[in-house]
């Protein structure tokens, strides 16, 4: 009873703060002639991957190495297949022409370069496949691309029209941000260490609680805030947030934790990245199904459904 009242109170944190983070950072994007799509891949996207982040570390060092990558992978299927699947049932979400042959390219990319990388075994006939630090260096280096993309169209998009944002003082939007992007990381961690709990008291593996519980339960914050985005129809912020949150995961949080310690790669893994590559491979076609550059209620059911699918596929490999 006790882990599930703190686990409640974790989802109330994630609400909250993703509401709150939404509406500080679409205000902030207003006030500085700032895109949404600019804001949601990068403050937000960072703000809500800091769960992924703090888990990675801490399992990097413990050298829970199956946790930190089935963490990675787990949440970036999770992002896409439920979260804007979700999202997409709530408000369909349109998307800009930058994102579809930019940004959702850009993740693409991040999830091959890792089954690249991940694959010592094929490509270097090595006796067994690892993330090493020269892979954490090739991470953080694409990482530094994003940015500086990143930078680039904060420049091209700085003058682009906001809709539906409500405008609030700098001061207040500040704090909504600092109090939203707070209540998401404790929240988040307070409901995965929750789902950690369960699950082990149940015996499960550690691949499949960093696949399932664990990438779930660090993706949360991507899910209230894409989510409660959608609802209030800032289609930038839902995309922005699940685009920009994919590559920092690879790129960024990968790359830091090879950089700790590197990583050893079971040959398994192969299937859950090219679940992550098919994944992002269906979000990319359904730019061009329906209305172009939009994700529709019915595209957002088929991801619901893969996904499922998928999760099913792990409780059976267990």
């Amino acid at each position: 009873m006790y882990i599930i009242v703190l686990t409640i109170v974790g989802f109330l944190l994630l609400i909250k703060g993703a509401d709150l983070l939404v509406d500080g950072a679409s205000s902030l994007a207003r006030r500085f002639n700032i895109s949404n799509l600019v804001i949601g891949l990068t403050v937000v996207a960072f703000g809500t991957s800091t769960p992924e982040l703090f888990v990675n570390i801490f399992a990097s060092f413990q050298g829970n190495t199956e946790i930190a990558i089935g963490n990675i992978l787990g949440s970036n299927i999770f992002n896409i297949l439920f979260i804007l699947g979700v999202s997409s049932l709530i408000y369909p979400l349109s998307v800009t022409k930058g994102t579809v042959w930019k940004e959702i390219p850009f993740s693409l990319l991040a999830a091959v370069i890792l089954g690249a990388l991940a694959n010592d075994t094929i490509f270097d006939k090595a006796g067994h496949s690892m993330l090493t630090r020269i892979d954490g260096f090739v991470f953080m280096a694409f990482f530094v691309i994003f940015m500086y993309y990143i930078v680039s169209i904060a420049k091209d998009l700085g003058d682009s029209p906001q809709s539906n944002v409500k405008q609030i003082s700098l001061v207040r939007s500040f704090f909504m941000i600092v109090g939203g992007l707070i209540g998401l990381i404790f929240g988040g961690i307070l409901v995965q260490k929750c789902a950690v709990d369960i699950a082990s008291n149940l015996g499960v593996s550690q691949s499949l609680i960093g696949l399932t519980i664990v990438a779930a339960g660090t993706s949360l914050p991507e899910l209230a805030t894409s989510a409660v985005a959608a609802y209030k129809k800032n289609s930038d912020i839902a995309i922005g947030n699940i685009v920009g949150s994919n590559i920092f995961n690879i790129f960024y949080i990968l790359g830091i934790s090879a950089l700790i310690k590197p990583l050893p790669i079971n040959t398994q893994v192969n299937t859950d990245i090219l679940v992550l590559i098919a994944a992002s491979m269906f979000l990319f076609f359904f730019m061009f199904t329906g209305k172009r550059r939009k994700l529709d209620r019915w595209e957002g059911v088929i991801f619901i459904l893969f996904y499922i699918s998928y999760v099913i596929f792990l409780i059976k490999r267990g």
